[in-house]
């Protein structure tokens, strides 16, 4: 009752600060105007369809044929535009706009990409070359290229960033070693919630409706509170359509390992600062195969997604009101095999009675998934609001999401709910960013969420709960010169009310409550060295509350095939994390290194239960045995180095030699159960391409490229053995290919095409991070685990279709 109490007097004082922000109106210019053109730097001559954005306002437009561009209702202020175009190097600059103004800009080719991106990870938009924190920026141009089933497997070969997956439509980001509720999802700024403790299901968004994702690495507590220890994944869903335009696109693409077919439509429009879009997806997807397993049974999954949005740009900010809707149905893969063939095992009612059959043919085959499976179902409710205060700016954004996940295993009764978790979030986040003035930017903010858990199902894991979240900060930016500074402080506190449950007499979970605080700090500048060179160093504090699952969880968890018991005297995790890069930026050479130490205390990971009279704990369920498992604490320590090459040779500019390198190493401060390894610290990576640009002005293919890739995987031999908890994982390379271009007529793109091939030599192996690793020994082969995706062609098809408004 009392968090619901300082729930709602928190949305009164948003609301109150909402009225004032209204009430300011009137005294705002009623319009101001950007107009100019864009041509080449080097011919001279207009550019057509070039961006032209302001990140902080979310209103942009696009030049026309003449390279004209016009964009109406911008607030008065200060505010930083990009202005892009795939082959030309972006401009991004800081205009102070009042009245009406008349801007020209020219774009000269760049043969080196992604050289100045804008990033919204932060309070305010800021360039990637001043931002110290490190970042890697993914355009819908880099995911359209990739052979994904998903979309964190999509931004798996970004330096960094690893994925735990437990076959093609699960996977969880790994940053820098670490992941789960480590690591924060946000999505068009509300942060995504959805039980991110557990292995068995994905992130809950449509990968085909993704404009833009930034992965900030390394503790981002300053800005988004508890659990943003090892980084942060920003996904960009929406991106209103340009002003005095209807645009859209229809794309479609096939996968041939697992007949994955996938289907996306969407269209919007902006007309008199009147913004509206809708998008459907669907994507379907049939067991998977490799050429030691073959088909593997039940890895079968499919998805149907859909939104809209509407709202309002105007000389006093925005106001946008968004709502999605992600519902997945996938198949869980136990990997039981016949002990005489070696064949996977399916569970079947014979009468009323279970009993397990071989899998043929046509079980492969389907995109229904057979039982154990899931259903996942996320909805979303969110508004993102920005009001002019005179020279201030006050941004407003809150939502709601239900997160339901139902896991089902009762093949006599496949409707009954073994597991099903109902989980609704309310997200506040409001910001005030006091105008600029010498140089200096500050941001002063809270943000948080009301949470609450229930148990729908026959089995609980995790007891019902309500949690509030509320932190405050204050974070600023300030240009000197070559230089540019930045850092904050941050205070959390989070509450935790658990909640009791009785199974007959006995006591399944106590009833707690829980209270969490700490300060949160980060430091850190960029410096302009020369006209090339940019050196980068930050030093952030983080801290992570323990989760639900850690304090109280009492049952099985599938993702481990444990018993595990939570534990109720855990302390919040804090970390200690130094960053320092160097990124060199010439026309033909493009160089990044970065290198980080991050010491944490209070680690929390799980460790094995001992019997009462000595050896292991044993739990029977249902008649089956689980060894237990609690959860305890001990410092770590993660470091490690990431680096990316990018070679243009003169004069063969169409020529690309990219090389990107991972490594991490994580440590804990003693030894456990003979191991002082990390669990889960992905093996080292160098990624090695060789791409060839051509036709980057054809009149009927434009922006064609093919490319060759060779993905190197180390062997990983410093597992977290402790507890027979991790084991040694072999090496292996992959050689991948991809050729894609435009389709143009008339100066305008009709459709693109990319035609892709993973696995090309059909290699079987075992990522280090794959759950099914650990799925039980094929008998008949003597191997353990089931193998990755073997080889995979896809094609790509994306017809865009732009109607300009009079």
């Amino acid at each position: 009752m009392k968090k619901n109490v300082r729930l709602l007097m928190l949305l009164s004082c948003i609301q109150l600060s909402t009225a004032f922000s209204q009430q300011t109106v009137n005294k705002l210019p009623t319009k101001s105007i950007l107009a100019g053109k864009i041509t080449d730097t080097n011919t001279g001559l207009p550019l057509n369809g070039v961006s032209i954005f302001f990140p902080d306002l979310k209103l942009g437009t696009s030049s026309d044929t003449a390279g004209n561009y016009e964009i109406q209702n911008i607030p008065e202020g200060k505010f930083l535009v990009e202005v892009s175009s795939v082959g030309y190097s972006s401009v991004i600059e800081t205009m102070v706009i009042k009245g009406n103004i008349q801007k020209d800009f020219s774009l000269a080719p760049s043969f080196i990409e992604n050289q100045a991106v804008t990033v919204m990870g932060v309070s305010s938009s800021t360039s990637l070359k001043r931002t110290p924190i490190p970042v890697n920026i993914l355009k819908k141009e880099d995911l359209f290229r990739n052979v994904s089933t998903n979309l964190i497997d999509n931004i798996a070969k970004t330096p960094g960033v690893a994925q735990v997956s437990t076959g093609p439509a699960i996977s969880k980001p790994f940053i820098r070693g670490l992941g789960h509720n480590r690591v924060i999802v946000v999505n068009d700024g509300i942060r995504q919630e959805g039980n991110q403790w557990g292995d068995e299901h994905g992130i809950e968004i449509d990968e085909l409706n993704v404009t833009k994702v930034e992965v900030l690495k390394g503790p981002a507590s300053l800005t988004y509170g508890s659990d943003a220890l090892a980084g942060v994944v920003n996904i960009i869903s929406i991106q209103p359509a340009p002003e005095g335009q209807i645009k859209g696109n229809i794309l479609g693409g096939y996968q041939t390992n697992n007949r994955q077919r996938n289907l996306h439509a969407e269209l919007g429009g902006s007309k008199n600062g009147v913004i509206w879009g809708f998008y459907g997806s669907y994507k379907g997807a049939a067991d998977y195969k490799n050429k030691f397993d073959g088909p593997v049974f039940n890895s079968k999954f499919n998805e149907k997604n859909f939104g809209a949005y509407t709202g309002i740009n105007k000389s006093w900010g925005f106001s946008h009101l968004y709502i999605s809707r992600f519902d997945q149905r996938l198949g869980l893969v136990e990997g039981e095999r016949d002990g005489v063939t070696g064949q996977f095992l399916k569970l079947v009612n014979n009468g009323g009675v279970e009993i397990e059959k071989i899998a043929t043919g046509a079980d492969f085959k389907s995109i229904d998934p057979f039982v154990p499976k899931q259903r996942i179902r996320h909805t979303k409710l969110a508004t993102d609001n920005s009001f002019k205060i005179g020279k201030d700016r006050l941004t407003l954004v809150l939502g709601y999401q239900r997160s339901q996940r139902e896991e089902f295993a009762n093949v006599l009764d496949p409707s009954e709910a073994e597991l099903s978790f109902d989980l609704g979030t309310v997200n506040y986040n409001l910001q005030y960013h006091l105008a600029e003035q010498k140089n200096w930017k500050t941001t002063i903010g809270i943000n948080g969420m009301q949470q609450t858990n229930k148990n729908k199902g026959i089995e609980v894991l995790i007891p019902e709960y309500s949690l509030f979240d509320a932190g405050g900060f204050i974070y600023t930016q300030k240009r000197v010169n070559t230089l540019s500074l930045s850092g904050g402080l941050r205070f959390d506190n989070r509450s935790l009310d658990s909640k009791l449950l009785m199974e007959g007499a006995d006591t399944k979970f106590d009833a707690f409550k829980k209270h969490f605080s700490n300060l949160s700090g980060s430091v850190g500048l960029t410096w302009d060295a020369g006209k090339m060179v940019t050196l980068k160093f930050n030093m952030a504090r983080g801290f992570r509350a323990p989760n639900i699952t850690e304090l109280s969880a009492n049952g099985v968890h599938e993702g481990t095939f444990n018993y595990i018991y939570g534990e109720q005297d855990l302390k919040s995790e804090t970390s200690l994390q130094v960053d320092a890069g160097m990124l060199i930026n010439s026309d033909h050479v493009s160089f990044e290194i970065g290198l980080f130490n991050n010491s944490i205390h209070n680690f929390i990971f799980l460790h094995k239960l001992a019997a009462v009279g000595g050896g292991d704990s044993i739990v029977n369920v249902n008649g089956d045995d689980f060894q237990a498992f609690t959860y305890g604490q001990d410092n770590a320590r993660l470091y490690g180095a990431e680096f990316n090459l990018d070679i243009h040779p003169h004069p063969l500019d169409w020529l690309h030699i990219e090389n990107t390198f991972s490594w991490v190493r994580g440590v804990l401060n003693q030894e456990i159960d003979g191991s002082k390894n990390l669990p889960f610290i992905p093996a080292t990576r160098l990624i090695n391409e060789v791409k060839i640009d051509f036709a980057k002005k054809g009149k009927a293919i434009r922006n064609g490229f093919f490319k060759i890739e060779l993905d190197n995987t180390l062997a990983q031999n410093k597992p977290f053995t402790g507890f027979n908890t991790e084991t040694t994982t072999k090496g292996y390379s992959l050689l991948n290919a991809g050729l894609g271009a435009d389709i143009m007529s008339k100066g305008k793109a009709i459709f693109s095409l990319f035609v892709g091939a993973n696995n090309i030599g059909d290699v079987a192996y075992q990522n280090h991070l794959s759950r099914l690793k650990y799925a039980p020994e094929n008998l008949v082969t003597g191997r353990t685990g089931v193998f990755n995706m073997g080889r995979n062609f896809s094609i790509k098809l994306n017809i865009p279709f732009v109607f300009n408004l009079k």
